[in-house]
């Protein structure tokens, strides 16, 4: 999820395992910074090679082995700045505990993290929250501000509650969500392959439904509210190289760069409906029924021996919000 999230969940674990209130505002600081500190991991990258960011985000710094080895590294760099209130244990469960949160959190949302790296490199991802949901954190940083503030930890666990409960919701709202799609599946006569159901942009009630069928996705949207209500949306051909990338050499930079991205986007692949030299994660879309996606890769199969350029969209632009609120309100269909 976003830092912000990352830290106040961060926060408020550790601050609920305070052995007394006055230690509530370091608690609150060593909880957030480490909470956040897996995130660091977005520094890996190249200038020449933008797949590599791509493979090492969310990676070692997000797996559970790895968190004992990470809240080390952050008592070992907060330690000095409270030494003279805290003793090394107490700040090391203090960052153990907000370090632990944050590649769980990740997990709970659609972008895939390698929770048992280095034993197995797939990507979990349970579908139950948005990367970005305000109706998460806002509530999370008040209770987390008021425990420091005033020193009660009672409010620290208050918020651990709270992130917990709204997780489960979007558990129960994820699965009437997945009820949806195989109704709908079943009433266009489809048997899906797969599929996939991932909550839109800061909500739990506008859910986005993606399912493979003959070669094809089938890309639409359900609001899940007291009843359910399904917005259809489009399809599109899966990627097929061969067809799509007749010429590219299966040992060039370019096809590798392209398995790399296969396996970053679960092989959710098509061919972008305005370039046909970009391959597109069908999974995100701002318009949850729309194929319209947040990023992608141009492949140039006369370079073959170059890495590809990877593209991002993510301004949204005022008609587009206007529709998501509409569809979000139940004011479209």
């Amino acid at each position: 999820m976003d830092p912000i999230s990352q830290g106040v969940l961060g926060a408020s674990a550790a601050q609920s395992f305070t052995s007394n209130c006055s230690q509530q505002r370091r608690a609150l600081l060593i909880g957030m910074l480490s909470g956040m500190a897996p995130d660091l991991d977005v520094l890996i990258r190249s200038s020449s090679d933008p797949m590599l960011f791509l493979e090492f985000h969310r990676q070692f710094t997000h797996s559970l082995i790895f968190i004992p080895v990470g809240a080390l590294i952050c008592a070992v760099c907060l330690y000095p700045f409270v030494k003279h209130h805290l003793s090394f244990a107490k700040v090391y469960t203090f960052a153990f505990l907000g370090y632990a949160s944050h590649g769980l959190l990740d997990a709970c949302t659609s972008y895939g993290t390698q929770l048992f790296w280095p034993f197995s490199t797939a990507r979990v991802a349970w579908n139950n929250v948005s990367i970005v949901d305000p109706l998460f954190t806002l509530p999370l940083l008040i209770l987390v501000a008021v425990a420091a503030i005033w020193q009660r930890r009672r409010m620290a666990r208050l918020a651990l509650v709270f992130a917990l409960s709204y997780l489960t919701l979007g558990v129960i709202q994820h699965q009437r969500a997945e009820s949806a799609l195989l109704e709908l599946a079943e009433q266009r006569g489809h048997t899906p392959l797969r599929f996939t159901i991932k909550p839109s942009f800061g909500n739990l009630i506008l859910w986005k439904l993606i399912y493979e069928y003959e070669g094809r996705f089938y890309v639409d949207a359900a609001r899940v509210v007291l009843n359910t209500s399904i917005i259809e949306g489009h399809s599109i051909s899966r990627l097929v190289v061969s067809d799509h990338f007749p010429s590219l050499s299966p040992d060039s930079v370019q096809a590798h760069d392209l398995e790399r991205y296969r396996w970053f986007s679960d092989d959710y692949l098509a061919i972008s409906l305005r370039d046909p030299t970009v391959v597109m994660d069908v999974r995100y879309s701002f318009i949850p029924n729309r194929i319209d996606p947040l990023w992608g890769i141009r492949l140039t199969p006369y370079e073959a021996d170059s890495h590809i350029e990877y593209l991002t969209s993510r301004s949204m632009r005022r008609d587009t919000r206007a529709v998501f609120v509409d569809m979000l309100l139940g004011t479209i269909d």
